[in-house]
């Protein structure tokens, strides 16, 4: 994905990176790749009214995710995540992720992480309710 435009996204949150982001080698750590994907998706998802954290019964879990780096991105950038559903089956979701940096017209990251959608009681796994389907389905 190291040459996707940000035209192959069909949503996007920016983010700003915080002074706590960098490691010692003045860019932004690793692992806060990961924390920049969930959160683009989750908010998505909450913004759109299929996902309350609090409540809802039926939840996603990340049972996989990965992550390429193209270049480094540092405080004080703003990221641009951009988002889409690659795969939606019975159950699962998986989303595509790219970060772009500032205005850069390519990624400096990019990667994706699925969701299963589980019953939080049991934790076993269900079917994507239809609202949150009709929801994801505009990623796609």
């Amino acid at each position: 994905m190291r040459d996707t435009p940000r035209s192959a996204f069909p949503h996007f949150l920016a983010l700003p990176t915080r002074w706590m982001d960098n490691d010692s080698y003045g860019h932004v750590n690793n692992v806060n790749y990961y924390s920049f994907f969930d959160t683009a998706v989750n908010r998505f998802l909450i913004d759109r009214g299929v996902l309350d954290i609090h409540l809802d019964d039926i939840v996603g879990f990340v049972v996989e995710t990965t992550c390429s780096y193209f270049s480094s991105i540092s405080f004080p950038d703003t990221i641009h995540v951009g988002v889409r559903v690659a795969r939606l089956g019975n159950s699962s979701v998986r989303y595509e992720l790219a970060l772009y940096r500032n205005d850069d017209p390519l990624p400096s990251a990019a990667g994706h992480f699925v969701h299963v959608y589980v019953d939080r009681p049991t934790g076993k796994s269900v079917p994507i309710p239809e609202r949150v389907r009709a929801v994801l389905q505009t990623l796609a």
